[in-house]
């Protein structure tokens, strides 16, 4: 929309949507604020989006006022929008580097180390899905765990953080199992709980294993003599209910 009051300038609300790591989109909704006096006044910019952490949009505006201030005194929303669109992923990595410095300075030795939790709805080709998964672990040099409880499956893993994003582009786009029909099919129903750089506290695991577990406190267990406790109590207790 758009309103143009004299005294105000005019102000105005831009939806573009940015293709991001691993090729989902990310919608941001931008509004412009133009002073009476722009472009000689930098305008106000406010950077919303649902997929975006509030430290993520914040950034993402400040980057665009700087960008702003490059471009004073000539007409600079297309600049922007384009330079946002070309920029965010850099902007969206510099701000999660951010959040993991603190972690990092205490860390030492494990540098560059990553985890990841995968949680999976089903799988109707258990065999072949767990000889793929297991060839996938092998071949990134990642560990970790394929864990079945009941009707719960989850994919713990660790590694270099490329592998670890290899391996999430694997398991997003290859055929892994089969549909209802028994046709080749693949991942939809995939949730990852959660991605974090490995503290010093955690236990790395040797080797890749898949295993079953009769109980939920069997499960907790597994993660607990792998530092892992906080991870379970936040992300596996939704699952059991």
């Amino acid at each position: 929309f758009l309103y143009f009051p004299e005294t105000h300038g005019i102000s105005f609300r831009i939806q573009i949507s940015v293709k991001e790591l691993l090729d989902t989109d990310v919608l941001l909704k931008l509004l412009f604020h133009l002073p009476v006096n722009y472009p000689s006044s930098l305008p106000d910019i406010s950077v919303d989006s649902v997929q975006l952490t509030r430290a993520q949009c914040t950034d993402v505006k400040d980057k665009l006022l700087e960008q702003a201030k490059k471009h004073r005194s000539e007409p600079m929303v297309h600049d922007l929008i384009l330079w946002v669109q070309q920029h965010l992923k850099d902007v969206i990595k510099q701000s999660a580097m951010v959040c993991n410095e603190k972690t990092t300075l205490s860390k030492g030795a494990e540098d560059g180390i990553w985890m990841l939790l995968l949680h999976l709805d089903h799988m109707r080709a258990k065999a072949k899905y767990v000889k793929t998964v297991e060839k996938w672990a092998s071949d990134l040099r990642l560990t970790g765990r394929l864990m079945f409880m009941g009707k719960i499956i989850l994919i713990l893993l660790q590694g270099d953080r490329s592998s670890i994003k290899e391996y999430l582009i694997l398991q997003k786009t290859s055929k892994v199992d089969v549909d209802s029909s028994g046709k080749k099919c693949k991942e939809k129903m995939m949730s990852v709980l959660c991605e974090t750089e490995v503290q010093s506290q955690h236990k790395r695991f040797q080797m890749f294993e898949v295993k079953e577990y009769s109980t939920p406190e069997e499960l907790q267990k597994e993660f607990e003599t792998a530092g892992l406790k906080t991870l379970f109590s936040e992300f596996v207790p939704p699952l059991l209910k």
